[in-house]
This record gives C-alpha cells, structure tokens and sequence, in this order.
C-alpha cells in the first residue's frame, strides 16, 4: 500500500522519533527489527505507536517501517528538534531556528514545530532529552520565584 503524499510529514516524523529515541539508548537497527516484528516494543516504539493511535495513523505503520529503514541506511545522524512556540512559526523564523540549532549540534537538524498558546510567548527547544525554555511563562515564573524570595523575611518599615 503506497502512502499518501499528505502523509509522507508524518511518516518521517514518527521515523525520526524512533531513530531518535534508539539511537538514545544505542539501539536504532534493533528498533527496526522490533517495528518489523512486533516481537519485542521497546518504551519509544509503544510511545511512537500511542501517538500514532491517537492521531488515527496506525495505517501508517508500514511506511513509517520502510522511512525509518531507510534514514538508517543513508546514515542519517539528523538531530530531531521539537519547537514549541505560542503562534504558528513564519518561514525566516523556522530558517534561523534551524539554522541556530544545527550550528550549536553541529548536525543537521529536522524541526518538529509544536503551537501552544499558553507559553505566552517566546520559544520551547526540545532535543536529545534536553529541554531550553525561553518561554514568557518560565521568564515570569522565575521572576515571580526571585520577588518571593526576596520578599520572605523582610520586614515592613510602616
């Protein structure tokens, strides 16, 4: 069954995630066997497999198979980047994020942008277990933790 060219986004994103996560516990080709053979799920397969049922892309699964074999064999070592930010990201902003993310992996990096509004503003970088978050949320966080702290025990001059 050949896939529909609207899919193929996902088809490569839900290949990056595994690569990605066996290529984090040093078992990317064993992923593949496992994805092929169903015999033995790692923790990232069923996750990848759960996101795929929750997105109604189980018939998916056999091209996600063959892109993930695929990325393997041209020896792929593309960084998966997940972008969160509050609105949809515009072309020169996705040009200089990538551009930013593969000077500081020194690898080339495939974006996996995310919208969610209650970040404010700013930006949330995901990547190889990492987490960087510039968000206008965490900067009034922490500001509001730094004001409390420095409130605590002072006592009023009135």
């Amino acid at each position: 069954m050949s896939a529909n060219p609207n899919d193929q986004d996902k088809i490569e994103q839900y290949a990056r995630a595994l690569i990605e996560a066996g290529r984090a516990e040093g078992r990317s080709d064993a992923d593949l066997v496992q994805w092929r053979h169903a015999e033995k799920f790692s923790p990232e397969v069923l996750e990848v497999l759960g996101s795929m049922r929750q997105s109604d892309d189980l018939h998916l699964v056999d091209a996600v198979s063959k892109e993930y074999k695929e990325i393997l064999d041209a020896g792929d070592d593309t960084v998966m980047v997940t972008v969160t930010t509050s609105v949809p990201m515009d072309d020169d902003l996705r040009a200089k994020v990538k551009a930013k993310a593969e000077k500081d992996l020194e690898s080339p990096v495939y974006l996996v942008e995310r919208v969610d509004p209650s970040i404010l503003g700013g930006i949330i970088l995901e990547q190889r277990g990492k987490r960087y978050d510039a968000s206008v949320r965490a900067q009034l966080s922490n500001i509001r933790k730094s004001l409390s702290g420095t409130f605590i025990g002072v006592e009023n001059d009135e």
